[in-house]
């Protein structure tokens, strides 16, 4: 058997996650308007109308809210969307659902064909771990939203 000596030249991995407040404190997303509340504390309200940014919110099996991060910003018209960050924060905190929204800072609610395809993709790649992609909701400067979900897009 070789000597564990030489483990420093190794990159070592440690999974820890603190909470900051009890599970009962945080909040429970029962339907769509709950989730755009909190996602709007997650966004910068100056930048709605100027540039896209992309927010997630990972949840237990009641629904609770035990992680959240506004991820990804883009430009007037896109955001680069890197599922694989989604997916590790998703394992890392053991979440079984996940929320994902976006803005449209144009004000029009309607998903683009890149939404669509990021959204499946992110589906896919969530089923494979057994987590459920529940909604992609797309807000508006004006304070309107869509849910994929709601309206039959989510794929």
């Amino acid at each position: 058997m070789e000597p564990r000596s030489n483990l420093s030249n190794l990159g070592e991995v440690d999974v820890v996650y603190k909470y900051q407040s009890s599970r009962k404190d945080r909040p429970q997303i029962q339907k769509s308007t709950d989730a755009v509340d909190v996602f709007k504390l997650l966004f910068h309200k100056e930048k709605l109308g100027l540039q896209e940014q992309f927010a997630v919110l990972y949840l237990d099996r009641n629904n609770r809210v035990i992680g959240c991060a506004q991820l990804f910003n883009g430009g007037v018209s896109a955001t680069v969307v890197d599922i694989r960050i989604i997916l590790a924060a998703a394992l890392k905190l053991l979440a079984t659902g996940v929320l994902i929204a976006h803005n449209h800072p144009s004000g029009n609610l309607k998903p683009s064909s890149e939404d669509v395809k990021i959204t499946k993709k992110l589906k896919g790649a969530l089923e494979l771990m057994d987590i459920v992609l529940l909604d992609h909701i797309i807000l508006c400067p004006e304070h309107h939203y869509l849910s994929m979900s709601e309206e039959g897009i989510l794929p």
